[in-house]
């Protein structure tokens, strides 16, 4: 089985952090991963997105053209990759930053409102790790546990305050989407 995601918002969203993180998990359940990032050259505020590619079997190559996963935070970003999603695709977005979309009929669409989510937490930095969880929740490509592992192992010591909430906000993330399931039973 292999798994396309491509990962997409600005600079300073942790969008790159985000792909790593889910490249490195993945590395951790012995799995084949590639991640491919991308950035304009002003970086904080400009476009930034990252492709990750996890497989059981060797990768051809780390070029996704059109990913089975789009996980966007921006509107800039929405309008830019949605074209480029599968065909019966799953697409999640940041429903707090990107209002009234115009959506693709052939997909399958989650709203999360993960800046929202952030914020009622007290750290509106984590939007990505709640994006990230809910990402996980919906599709199971790999287990929360080791997102969590890999965060451990990726958080530079010079942020490590942020570990605990960024803890918080994969928990938040997938409570949201369990409830969000739940509501619709």
């Amino acid at each position: 089985m292999e798994h396309n995601v491509l990962i997409a918002g600005f600079g300073g969203q942790g969008i790159l952090f985000f792909g790593k993180l889910l490249a490195y998990s993945g590395m951790l359940e012995g799995k084949e991963v590639t991640w491919f990032p991308s950035y304009g050259a002003e970086v904080r505020g400009g476009t930034a997105n990252c492709t990750v590619i996890i497989s059981d079997e060797m990768i051809g190559s780390p070029i996704v053209g059109n990913p089975e996963i789009l996980v966007v935070m921006n509107e800039a970003s929405l309008n830019k990759f949605q074209p480029r999603l599968k065909k019966e695709g799953l697409l999640i977005f940041d429903s707090s930053l990107i209002k009234n979309p115009e959506l693709r009929p052939d997909i399958h669409t989650v709203e999360v409102p993960a800046s929202e989510l952030a914020a009622s937490i007290g750290n509106t930095k984590s939007a990505n790790m709640i994006m990230l969880s809910s990402m996980l929740a919906i599709s199971g490509i790999i287990k929360e546990e080791s997102a969590l592992k890999a965060l451990e192992e990726l958080t530079p010591s010079k942020r490590i305050k942020s570990l605990d909430a960024n803890k918080e906000a994969i928990a938040k993330g997938r409570k949201y989407i369990e409830d969000k399931k739940s509501k619709n039973i």
